[in-house]
């Protein structure tokens, strides 16, 4: 499975999103916390078990906003 993830940098951090997965969003003061924090709300939403193993690619980026593509295996 692969998801999209849209980071934003706001006025005090960054803040992710996953369109495809209502609800799912996260805010935190660095880039790096945000997108631990939004694998954390993926794994949630979908109940992936803890040893999911997950593959990032950053696809785009400018100054504010950043493209993730996220893939992993869903059993």
């Amino acid at each position: 499975m692969i998801l999209t993830i849209l980071v934003a940098k706001t006025d005090d951090g960054f803040e992710a999103h996953v369109p495809t997965i209502k609800g799912c969003d996260t805010w935190a003061h660095t880039e790096e916390e945000v997108m631990e924090k939004i694998t954390e709300t993926i794994s949630y939403y979908l109940k992936l078990p803890a040893e999911t193993r997950f593959k990032l690619d950053k696809t785009k980026d400018d100054f504010v906003n950043k493209t993730y593509k996220l893939g992993f295996e869903k059993a």
